[in-house]
């Protein structure tokens, strides 16, 4: 048995910066390594997934799943048992994560031509392979690493879920907006999930600043302890998470 861990991804700022010929919107992002991961249980000697753990309810245990398809990149039959910690549709990478740490197991590397090959997978696994602290342009290929910085990060983990293709969509049908604040995708994911709003509200009243979509969302964040001040949005479903910031996720 081989036990891995596999760190959420928060993405702390995100600026869209147009989109490529063949439709794959381009960014520019800063992105976290947190604390909070997932543990995958890998078995060689057998075939096949299974999840467990708090936020397991609906994670596809079929090819559809971006641990399948990470083990036929690298050419691997394994059984992966997925303790799931971090939240689906939430923003922070979960899948992503995943399909990053068996790439990882599987040999695959971390060179220019490697992050391309996984980002056919999906946008965020680039930077899940390298971890850390980075800027990530292009359509997430383009990793360039940065000095680590020690945070403290609430987050708030509302009932929901946002697809991130929807929200890219909204974007495009928004016609492209730029935020106010550090994430340009914020009013496309309220569009495609409008009860965010009162969430964001909420936040606000309860810590005196707006929080933070993450990526899509729909997770928000506040830099700083502050389950406090927060801690009774429990009461209307949510789960909030004090975490920190890893310079490395392997």
């Amino acid at each position: 048995m081989i036990e891995l861990r596999a760190h959420a991804k928060l993405t702390l700022s995100l600026a869209m910066t147009g989109i490529r010929d063949d439709g794959f919107h381009l960014i520019d992002a800063e992105m976290v390594s947190l604390e909070l991961h997932d543990v995958l249980t890998i078995d060689p000697a057998r075939s096949g997934l299974a999840a467990d753990g708090p936020f397991s309810d609906g994670v596809p245990l079929d090819d559809s799943n971006l641990v399948a398809r990470a083990l036929a990149m690298v050419a691997r039959d394994a059984h992966v048992t997925i303790s799931k910690h971090i939240p689906h549709g939430g923003g922070l990478g979960g899948g992503s994560t995943d399909a990053a740490a068996v790439l990882r197991w599987g040999g695959f590397g971390i060179d220019e031509s490697s992050l391309v090959d996984a980002s056919r997978l999906g946008a965020d696994i680039p930077f899940c392979m390298v971890g850390g602290r980075a800027r990530v342009a292009g359509i997430g290929e383009v990793v360039e690493p940065l000095p680590h910085v020690d945070r403290e990060i609430t987050l708030i983990i509302p009932p929901l879920a946002v697809r991130t293709p929807a929200a890219y969509r909204a974007w495009d049908d928004l016609g492209g907006p730029t935020g106010d604040g550090p994430n340009d995708l914020e009013a496309a994911a309220l569009v495609v999930e409008p009860r965010l709003q009162w969430w964001r509200d909420e936040i606000t009243a309860r810590a005196g600043r707006p929080p933070t979509l993450a990526g899509s969302g729909a997770t928000w964040f506040i830099e700083g302890r502050r389950d406090d001040a927060l801690g009774d949005l429990v009461d209307e479903g949510a789960r909030v998470v004090v975490t920190r910031t890893v310079a490395s996720a392997f």
